[in-house]
């Protein structure tokens, strides 16, 4: 998968043996951990991203969510689902990641 920011390409050239470790752990976590399916781990890392606030990883997240097959409204619907539970001001700062994203 492509880089879609420049500083974690950087942040892979200047720490290749940590970038590694962490990318094995991921790979591990989301391909090992349990039963979902691929759709529904990446909705899930959308919803995760877009309750915690980081943009960076919400906009990887519904990249790879469109290509595990997610649907733009269900894309959508993950995001208004933080609404009850993080507030209206999470939702809008994802919403907008979600239509800049495209």
């Amino acid at each position: 998968m492509e880089d879609v920011h420049h500083i974690f390409t950087v942040f892979k050239e200047e720490c290749p043996e940590i970038y590694a470790q962490y990318e094995a752990l991921g790979r591990q976590i989301h391909e090992q951990g349990g039963p979902l399916p691929e759709k529904t781990r990446w909705l899930l890392k959308v919803a995760i991203s877009a309750a915690s606030g980081h943009d960076r990883s919400l906009e990887t997240h519904l990249r790879e969510a469109r290509a595990a097959g997610a649907r733009e409204d269900e894309l959508l619907h993950v995001l208004l689902l933080c609404i009850p539970s993080c507030g209206f001001p999470v939702f809008m700062e994802a919403y907008s990641v979600l239509r800049s994203d495209r």
